[in-house]
């Protein structure tokens, strides 16, 4: 799990927090969109702005539907009970967030089994063929059903590893051998898109949902949405109700949601050129080792197991010197840029971490 640790006093310079792309703060065209919000109560299906989103996030990834919801981790626990009946198996690579990072809620709330199978070297959202289709439950009593396959892209604990479109339609093909549904965390699903410089909407053809992220790289403050097709997405609907997501007069929030997407997808490569300089810093002081995935975003992940140092004590001398960002295990440094982060931001903490070396 991600430790935190905050900053001791420091020179007073501007605080650079690298912790995840989720502390981002609303710009002010943001804040505006959000004050001139028309709202109106969701449950009865009767916010305006929350339509607009919804339809404008289906658009975009190209599905029939879509779904608001408060978070990530909502929006893929509804999607599974969605596609899934209690008592079935998913499939998941083994460092999946929705396995490491969701409590557990797909057995406790759900009722389903996991079935972990190992990322690709480099490429950790993606299951090679064999392995996935060996994952795939036969036809036998002793069994449970094999109900969903669950994608991850980009991939979180793989260093922001984007998962392309072929190695998308290799996975794709084996749940069509099998007739298994797949769903998508694609909550920076947009930095996988602007990575590989292909249209959203052709990197997730054909998977049967996703959820996307809008607190992440996009940078509003709250939400995500689920994308489908119109039958799954009202059975979504009922699920996020009875998880007490139905929140009333939220375009408020929703608007945020909106002017992410019509303004902040294009400027994630500049987060992905950003970790790219933070990357090859990392790389040149001795001892460290970067997670370096094939197609890198806004994650930077290092080891530092042969530095003298652990993770932590990383963590608590850049916190002295105003840089935040956290530990993943014992001996693994996360950095995530992000929006708020400049060139010159990058620049400080490169100088940092040669001096703290």
């Amino acid at each position: 799990m991600m430790k935190n640790i905050v900053p001791d006093p420091f020179s007073g310079e501007k605080l650079i927090d690298l912790r995840s792309d989720t502390v981002t703060q609303p710009s002010p065209g943001m804040r505006q969109a959000m004050a001139n919000a028309v709202v109106g109560d969701d449950v009865y299906g009767e916010d305006p702005t929350i339509i607009a989103l919804e339809e404008k996030a289906a658009a975009l990834l190209g599905y029939e539907a879509g779904l608001f919801l408060t978070s990530g981790t909502q929006g893929n626990l509804v999607a599974l009970l969605a596609h899934t009946q209690p008592g079935q198996e998913v499939i998941l690579e083994e460092r999946a967030h929705i396995y490491f990072y969701e409590v557990g809620g797909l057995a406790f709330i759900g009722g389903l089994m996991t079935r972990t199978v190992p990322g690709y070297p480099g490429c950790q959202g993606y299951l090679a063929p064999e392995m996935l289709e060996a994952a795939v439950r036969g036809d036998n009593i002793h069994f449970p059903t094999t109900g969903l396959i669950c994608l991850e892209n980009t991939h979180n604990l793989g260093g922001g590893a984007a998962t392309s479109r072929e190695q998308v339609e290799a996975m794709l093909a084996v749940a069509a051998k099998y007739k298994v549904a797949v769903h998508l965390d694609g909550a920076r699903v947009m930095n996988a898109a602007v990575a590989l410089k292909i249209p959203v909407a052709q990197l997730v053809q054909g998977i049967d949902s996703v959820q996307l992220c809008l607190s992440k790289g996009l940078g509003a403050p709250v939400g995500s949405v689920l994308v489908g097709s119109e039958e799954l997405i009202l059975r979504a609907r009922k699920f996020r109700k009875m998880l007490g997501g139905g929140m009333r007069q939220a375009g408020i929030i929703a608007a945020a949601g909106l002017y992410a997407l019509e303004h902040n997808i294009a400027r994630l490569a500049e987060d992905h050129q950003h970790a790219s300089n933070l990357a090859n810093t990392i790389a040149a002081i001795p001892g460290m080792k970067l997670v370096a995935p094939t197609v890198p975003t806004n994650i930077v992940l290092f080891d530092t197991a042969k530095t003298g140092r652990d993770a932590e004590a990383w963590v608590a001398a850049l916190a002295a010197k105003g840089v935040k960002c956290g530990s993943m295990s014992a001996t693994l440094v996360r950095m995530v840029t992000h929006l708020d982060i400049s060139t010159e931001d990058i620049h400080r903490v490169s100088q940092i971490l040669h001096e703290i070396a």
